[in-house]
């Protein structure tokens, strides 16, 4: 929903309130460490460990810098703690897209999506584990991810030519298909819905028309400088208006599917990314559940 409100607003109001937001964060943050509550990374292995984070394990994250607390390390030690959980056999992924819009907003104005250079929009941790010289990254232009681990490319390496972004070969699928884990880390299924969006792929003809009508081509930049061209479809701003993933919550912690966590200071939420999948397909044939219709239908 905040996404939402964002999107909505004249681009000079948003700025105005980012910047509003980043002096009290900041402000917060000072506050934190003048008074030594300072989290290292040693800190967030253990708490990682405490809320069910394994060593093994295949780990999507989507986070949040500041709602953490005042960090030793800042981005760096998030990212290597987040690794030295999982150890030498786990993979973490990352959404790292560089796109803050709405896709269709993003998709008419790209010229190149550059698997290498372009940015994340997703935040600071995001970004860093994006340069990570260890991280490989996919080469969907509206919703690539990077992964670090001993098989990177099974999750990463065939998101390339996929019409569209969640289905069978996106790191998205892949981490439910293995059994993998989704870490909100400060963030909620409103700030980060991505794989919610695998039931729109998964479920033929899906009863809401959740892309715009045509695909776009696409230019892509290989790491390697070759370009080639792509195909893929993007939301339907609309139908996007209408999502109320945070409404699902409930559902899943009810299903045995979702957590709520602390890490540092931040509230999160740790999912089970397969039993996420199982529980919407299922509610979704039974009872209509959606994000857009959270309560049925």
């Amino acid at each position: 929903m905040k996404r939402l409100i964002r999107q909505l607003l004249p681009v000079f109001v948003v700025n105005l309130f980012r910047d509003f937001k980043q002096k009290r964060k900041q402000i917060r943050l000072e506050k934190d460490k003048k008074a030594g509550l300072i989290y290292t990374k040693n800190d967030l292995i253990s708490n990682f460990k405490q809320v069910g984070i394994e060593s093994g394990d295949v780990l999507l994250v989507h986070a949040s810098l500041s709602k953490i607390g005042y960090i030793e390390n800042g981005a760096k030690d998030v990212v290597e703690a987040l690794l030295s959980t999982v150890g030498n056999n786990g993979h973490v992924l990352m959404p790292n897209s560089p796109n803050s819009k709405f896709q269709l907003d993003y998709i008419q104005q790209l010229d190149v999506f550059d698997v290498k250079k372009s940015p994340s929009s997703l935040g600071v941790i995001s970004e860093y584990f994006r340069s990570h010289p260890e991280a490989k990254r996919s080469a969907h232009p509206t919703e690539p991810v990077s992964c670090i681990g001993p098989n990177a490319g099974f999750f990463v390496d065939h998101h390339f030519g996929c019409l569209t972004p969640y289905g069978a070969n996106s790191p998205f699928y892949k981490v439910a298909e293995v059994g993998g884990k989704i870490l909100y880390l400060g963030v909620t299924l409103d700030n980060a819905g991505t794989n919610l969006h695998t039931l729109e792929d998964f479920v033929p003809d899906f009863k809401f028309p959740v892309y715009y009508h045509k695909p776009f081509e696409v230019k892509v930049r290989f790491e390697n400088q070759k370009m080639e061209k792509m195909l893929t479809k993007v939301h339907n701003p609309q139908q996007s208006k209408k999502r109320k993933c945070d409404e699902l919550i409930p559902l899943f912690v009810a299903r045995g599917v979702l957590k709520k966590v602390q890490i540092g200071q931040a509230a999160s939420l740790l999912v089970d990314a397969k039993k996420m999948l199982d529980v919407m397909v299922e509610e979704y044939h039974l009872n209509g559940v959606t994000m857009y219709t959270p309560k049925g239908s």
